[in-house]
């Protein structure tokens, strides 16, 4: 069985143990938004192993002198790089099966015709010297 590092299981007084930290401090720190817990019945607070890994994060840098605001702006800036990196991926995937859909042709100087895609795969000699065509696929019809 796979341990879910998002699953919250840990009670306050656990991870504040396991990121070796006082409760307290771990309240204010969901008070400041720095890190939010998940919330059983009763409003008890439960932290799961990712959560523990921010608080530990937070810990070293705030022991290098970074300021609590300046915590939650980094915090603010890494999601909103990792979000940014996933979209990147997305755009790229998207991009590559839009290439692999398209037709592009080329005739070398003999009148040969030949297919190019994506990377220059089959490309005449002298593209230089080459008459090239472009014709999107036709779009898919809707049933």
């Amino acid at each position: 069985m796979a341990l879910d590092f998002t699953q919250p299981v840990f009670v306050i007084s656990v991870a504040a143990e396991l990121a070796d930290m006082h409760p307290q401090t771990l309240r204010q720190y969901d008070r400041l938004g720095l890190v939010n817990p998940s919330r059983a019945s009763g409003r008890a607070r439960r932290y799961s192993q990712m959560d523990v890994e921010k608080l530990r994060q937070i810990q070293g840098l705030s022991q290098q002198g970074v300021s609590l605001e300046g915590i939650k702006r980094i915090i603010q800036l890494e999601n909103q790089v990792s979000a940014l990196q996933s979209r990147i991926t997305e755009l790229s995937e998207e991009l590559e099966r839009e290439r692999e859909k398209s037709r592009v042709f080329a005739a070398d100087p003999s009148g040969d015709v030949v297919r190019l895609t994506h990377g220059g795969h089959r490309t005449p000699r002298k593209v230089s010297q080459s008459l090239m065509l472009y014709r999107p696929a036709k779009p898919r019809s809707k049933k």
